[in-house]
């Protein structure tokens, strides 16, 4: 994980003392770009001790077209807690643009239409792997004013070539101490659950950032991190069966325990230095 300590070294360098919507004030650059060979291990952050449960639930919650939390709950995830309404809903944030992005049909045709972008991009992976359009964007410019936050993580590609999956995501807003080792591995494991459904290899994940950004309240932590360095990367096996993600996600993985789910996708070998804790900024 050499690409991300450089990342926070480059920040905590050249970023600009910036204010923000929280208040907190930050650190932050703009437009930076990392890239893993996922062949050569897995991209879970080795400089500090990474919430794996986390970022797996997280992950099938989006694919689940969820936005309420209780699924989370359900696994003692509760990250996205701190922007629940006391019913628990989040209004319509990732799941509903991955699994059911709608539009109107001004008048052509009555009502709304919905997309399921995330079964698309399933479809395109299988049947028009040459495709330059496989995309899934959470940036519902009409649905915006409803989430109770708008995408930071907003817009991913997909590249198949030389029987191998690629990914390409775009983050408009990265929180370089929390939120980042959660998004590569979280989109670095939905590129493995795609390969995988369409019998692929795994290529390249790309992650390229707009506004990136330290906390201030995340400095101790961050310089502490630049004095560890990286560790091997762990594995990751998918042991599900070709074309059975979505009956997985769908149908399955609600019924499932923590010691169930891991099962599905092994994490194997991960070994990192000790946790480093930090305040979010809400």
């Amino acid at each position: 994980m050499q690409q991300y300590k450089d990342l926070v070294q480059d920040v905590l360098d050249n970023g600009i003392q910036s204010e923000d919507r929280t208040g907190t004030g930050t650190k932050s650059v703009f437009g930076r770009q990392i890239r893993f060979d996922l062949e050569k291990g897995f991209p879970l952050l080795t400089l500090k001790n990474t919430f794996w449960k986390g970022v797996f639930v997280e992950l099938l919650w989006f694919m689940r077209g969820d936005t309420n939390i209780q699924f989370l709950h359900n696994h003692n995830v509760k990250i996205w807690d701190e922007w629940a309404d006391k019913n628990g809903n989040l209004g319509p944030v990732y799941g509903k643009q991955w699994r059911n992005w709608s539009y109107p049909t001004n008048g052509l045709i009555k009502g709304n239409l919905a997309v399921d972008q995330l079964e698309t991009a399933i479809s395109q992976i299988k049947n028009n792997p040459n495709s330059r359009r496989i995309i899934i964007s959470a940036w519902n410019v009409g649905e915006l004013d409803f989430m109770a936050l708008p995408p930071c993580h907003m817009m991913v590609q997909f590249y198949v070539r030389g029987g191998k999956l690629s990914c390409h995501l775009y983050q408009r807003s990265a929180d370089l101490f929390l939120g980042v080792p959660f998004n590569i591995a979280s989109y670095a494991l939905l590129t493995h659950f795609l390969a995988n459904d369409a019998g692929l290899g795994v290529g390249d994940f790309v992650h390229t950032f707009g506004d990136l950004h330290i906390y201030n309240n995340h400095m101790d932590q961050c310089q502490e991190m630049m004095t560890r360095d990286p560790l091997p990367l762990p594995g990751m096996r998918i042991t599900l069966q070709k074309n059975n993600l979505m009956l997985f996600i769908d149908h399955q993985c609600h019924k499932m325990s923590w010691d169930e789910l891991q099962k599905v996708a092994l994490l194997e070998n991960y070994k990192p230095h000790s946790g480093l804790k930090g305040e979010v900024a809400v």
